[in-house]
């Protein structure tokens, strides 16, 4: 995988498969075998769109505003490091991911379940929009694009697994040390890249 590809994959990773009401429906979805294939699907295509959103709208609004680049490059690095300590912190926690169960529920009923937790969700601007978006910047006119699918990438990857995985992971993941490894990686890559951006 190209350089560029392999860090919107990397970063993309990092945001993504942090805990939230997202990941806990997917992984319910799954461990239910409930109409997953249209939850991934829809899941990996909001994050794709929205990444896309955010690489084509900060990339013309730097191009035409050199100070913004300044501006997203230590406000992006601002997020990261807060993030990561969020993360670090967690990791430090004791925490699991609850996975309720009840009755199925119909394709629309989880669809628009699923809309509501990914487009109600103020992170997921902060995260795709703006954060990838900020860092994509950093990889010029023809590696942003390339970041970008690398991101989208790692969106795909992270829910097909989560959701057919599901069964698989749910009893690991019962257990809070399993949350507590996986916060400690994403806190290492998200200081990782907060430390970058600082020094690019």
């Amino acid at each position: 995988m190209h350089a560029d590809g392999l860090a919107g994959f990397l970063s993309g990773a990092a945001l993504i498969m942090a805990i939230g009401a997202q990941n806990a429906f997917v992984l319910r979805q799954g461990i239910r075998r409930e109409h997953v294939l249209a939850i991934v699907l829809l899941c990996a295509s909001a994050d794709a769109l929205l990444i896309v959103a955010g690489v084509a709208g900060l990339g013309l609004l730097i191009a035409s505003t050199p100070a913004i680049l300044y501006l997203a490059r230590y406000g992006g690095a601002a997020f990261l490091l807060a993030y990561g300590l969020g993360a670090a912190r967690r990791a430090l926690q004791t925490q699991q991911l609850t996975v309720d169960s009840g009755a199925g529920g119909s394709l629309r009923s989880a669809l628009l379940s699923c809309l509501a937790l990914t487009f109600l969700n103020p992170h997921v601007y902060l995260d795709t929009v703006i954060l990838l978006g900020s860092l994509a910047s950093q990889h010029g006119d023809n590696g942003r694009w390339t970041f970008a699918a690398g991101a989208a990438l790692a969106s795909l990857v992270w829910f097909v697994s989560l959701g057919y995985g599901a069964r698989l992971l749910a009893p690991l993941f019962a257990k809070p040390l399993a949350w507590r490894v996986l916060d400690s990686l994403i806190a290492c890559v998200m200081l990782g890249l907060g430390i970058t951006l600082l020094l690019a």
